[in-house]
């Protein structure tokens, strides 16, 4: 079994409960699925789900080449330099990144309004950059923007593979075909 949940901001990405705080079982009432990969519970959008060992590897593992697509809106209009960087490659101290596809974005038309919103600031503008990684390090995205110079305001998981978060609503789950990731 394959799930492919749009995980809202500020839920944990685990079923076990904590007191005050949403987490998967919140909204995924399905028996021994878990999620294969993380994503960080300030961060939204596409997360899958399987409880099948062998499938949850291979989406999760960089050395699976398995694309992970990232919306993120940024502080500022980076600059060409910026997107250089990115492309790349960006040194985070304790390891360099492996080259990521990045270019600046429109707003994505099927963005969904986060709640809370992000913090609004008049003389600071923002925009979207979409990026492209096969590895995915803690809170690696927000480290390579803010590296560049560019801080990370919000992110969104946009697909896996070739599943897409625009796919399924905000808050919501439904079962794939468990060759989606990898099938044209």
């Amino acid at each position: 079994m394959l799930i492919a949940f749009n995980k809202p901001f500020d839920v944990i990405c685990k079923f076990r409960p904590e007191p005050g705080r949403r987490t998967l079982a919140d909204y995924i009432d399905v028996p021994r699925v878990y999620p294969a990969g993380r994503l960080d519970t300030d961060s939204e959008g596409l997360l899958l789900l399987t409880d099948d060992g062998a499938l949850q590897a291979r989406i999760a593992e960089p050395r699976h080449k398995l694309p992970k697509v990232y919306w993120a809106q940024v502080e500022g209009v980076p600059t060409d330099d910026a997107l250089r960087a990115l492309r790349a490659g960006v040194d985070l101290g304790e390891f360099t990144t492996q080259p990521a596809e990045a270019r600046r974005i429109d707003e994505p038309a099927c963005l969904w309004p986060r709640d809370p919103p992000i913090r609004y600031r008049a003389k600071i503008p923002t925009s979207w950059l979409e990026l492209a990684i096969r590895e995915g390090r803690n809170r690696q995205v927000r480290r390579m923007t803010a590296r560049v110079g560019f801080p990370t305001l919000r992110l969104v998981r946009a697909a896996i593979g070739r599943i897409r978060v625009e796919d399924v609503p905000v808050g919501q789950w439904r079962e794939i075909d468990a060759a989606s990731p990898w099938s044209p």
